[in-house]
């Protein structure tokens, strides 16, 4: 099993197991006609599946942390829109790990949530990350080793960051490996705004060689071709200076 697809075997005393009406989300996610359809078409049912808190996992609250809650969601589509997620993440004021069913298959799926820095009130959330599909059945480890509930949710999140995002550059380039000796130690923010960037820059080299195949003029081709090839040495300077454990997977 890779990192980024392990599930984890959730301590039975943070189980919480409540069905979550869809009606809840929409109203606290203040959702729309489109987004509501959305649930309707991709989601089966919501289930809040634990309460991972310093009652339940014996560690201490941070400032940024205080619990995370773990949803399953039970999907009628193999592939979830992120909007989905996003809509429950608005409506739950807590960092969340999302476990999605669809068949006999499950895989973690989380963004990273944190208190906005203007107004603790408000949370910001990054982009997704998904793990890959699993067995429902396959073996489950335990939680990871943390000193604290920050700490936790950063251990929790770390693999899926990682694994989705060497996903990625192995499809795009050939990413050099900086020397050993060169490297230091990356917090979960720079790695996660690291990959975000990654993905933006690959999108951005998608769209330009999308125009490249539509135009016919010679001169604006040439051109056009100048463009791609400063945005892939971009995405090769983005993917080149990965952290190594990121592009591993270690």
């Amino acid at each position: 099993m890779t990192a980024s697809g392990t599930l984890y075997d959730w301590p039975r005393a943070a189980a919480f197991g409540r069905v979550i009406p869809k009606n809840k989300i929409y109203e606290h996610a203040g959702a729309n006609t489109a987004l509501k359809d959305l649930f309707v078409r991709e989601v089966d049912q919501i289930v809040w599946l634990h309460k991972l808190a310093p009652e339940t996992v014996n560690l201490a609250a941070t400032k940024q942390v205080a619990e995370i809650q773990v949803f399953r969601i039970t999907a009628r589509t193999a592939t979830l829109d992120a909007q989905v997620l996003r809509a429950i993440d608005k409506a739950i004021p807590f960092p969340l790990i999302f476990e999605v069913v669809h068949g006999d298959r499950v895989r973690l799926a989380a963004a990273y949530k944190r208190p906005s820095e203007a107004d603790s009130a408000r949370w910001v959330v990054g982009d997704y990350f998904q793990g890959e599909w699993q067995p429902e059945d396959a073996p489950r480890a335990p939680l990871p080793v943390a000193l604290n509930m920050g700490a936790l949710y950063e251990r929790l999140l770390e693999p899926l960051v990682a694994g989705q995002t060497a996903k990625l550059v192995s499809g795009m380039v050939e990413a050099p490996q900086p020397p050993a000796e060169s490297e230091k130690p990356v917090s979960l923010e720079e790695r996660i705004a690291r990959a975000e960037a990654i993905k933006a820059q690959a999108r951005g080299v998608e769209r330009i060689k999308a125009r490249l195949a539509r135009e016919k003029q010679f001169n604006k081709r040439v051109a056009i071709n100048a463009e791609l090839r400063a945005a892939q040495q971009e995405l090769e300077r983005l993917t080149g200076a990965y952290p190594r454990a990121a592009m591993t997977n270690e």
